[in-house]
């Protein structure tokens, strides 16, 4: 079955991510799989794809889809950050492009009952893998005011932290926090549309920080950069879309001190650090949809992209 799903910039990334039509890929976000199916179609019939997703009904969605291609396709449960093992345990030394799309599918935010958008009233869960342990509704439910505020000013850069956390606190105290409704309205009697949320509902910050602290996506996005640099062959890309600043800062500073080479004081005779360059920025300006593709699909107005080549050692 498919979703609708516009996939964000899908030109940009087809076209920085395959050099090569006989190469292995892997998408790491597979989500609806709207990437992964133009990845395909850009494949010569010996290249090959590799999808992960920690979320069991995305890859159920994508195995649907990708299905007239599946003798190049393997589907995986997984999340980005497993890469590493997962390639271990398929026998592949290095792949020669990897495409992480950070942001969250269309059957996700309106079909999975989760609670990931305010505007649904749903379980407050926003588990990526549903067997995982932490809840959203456990966090607003169990957590100290202090935890939920430094939660919401870490991941939300919301300013009201102190605010909203203080509120559920006394929320839950008289019933406790069960559903994306009821937090949704709870955090909209604390930050109404008047204090400058007019085109944006007062809860999009909360809802970001809880989801991201469920899932631990600053924590895997951390690990995978921290092994990616060793899973690209050279010429290998990663091509990565970020929709919020946390995201897409920490990509923009590994990239950044990927590109450097030698970090020995300038009065050194010869280079003592032996630091090369093990990636090369495409461009160093992140790339941003247009305003046609905006007018066409909201959802990638905050979507920035970023693509790194592995050097050639």
């Amino acid at each position: 079955m498919r979703y609708p799903h516009e996939p964000v910039l899908l030109d940009e990334v087809v076209r920085f991510l395959v050099h090569d039509p006989v190469g292995i890929y892997v998408d790491g976000t597979v989500g609806n799989a709207g990437h992964s199916e133009a990845i395909l179609e850009r494949l010569d019939p010996g290249g090959r794809l590799i999808c992960l997703d920690r979320d069991p009904e995305a890859l159920r969605i994508s195995e649907g889809r990708l299905a007239p291609l599946d003798k190049q396709v393997l589907l995986i449960k997984a999340g980005f950050a497993e890469l590493d093992r997962v390639l271990r345990e398929a026998g592949i030394a290095a792949v020669d492009g990897i495409l992480l799309d950070l942001g969250m599918s269309s059957y996700q935010l309106e079909h999975s009952g989760r609670g990931f958008s305010f505007q649904r009233d749903e379980t407050l869960d926003m588990r990526m893998d549903p067997l995982g342990s932490l809840k959203a509704s456990d966090i607003v439910n169990t957590y100290s005011s202090r935890d939920i505020e430094d939660i919401l000013r870490q991941y939300g850069e919301e300013k009201r932290a102190r605010s909203i956390a203080k509120a559920i606190v006394r929320t839950r105290k008289k019933k406790p926090i069960l559903s994306s409704h009821q937090l949704a309205e709870m955090v909209r009697s604390i930050v109404p549309p008047s204090h400058g949320h007019t085109n944006r509902h007062p809860a999009t910050r909360t809802f970001q920080a809880l989801r991201i602290a469920v899932n631990q996506e600053m924590e895997q996005l951390e690990r995978f950069l921290q092994e990616v640099p060793w899973l690209l062959a050279g010429g290998g890309r990663l091509v990565v879309l970020a929709y919020h600043s946390l995201e897409d800062r920490r990509v923009k500073q590994a990239m950044a001190v990927w590109e450097q080479g030698c970090t020995c004081p300038p009065g050194l005779p010869v280079c003592v650090c032996g630091r090369t360059p093990l990636f090369r920025r495409l461009f160093k300006k992140p790339m941003r949809p247009t305003e046609a593709e905006i007018d066409r699909n909201p959802r990638a107005r905050s979507a920035v992209l970023r693509v790194a080549e592995r050097i050639v050692s």
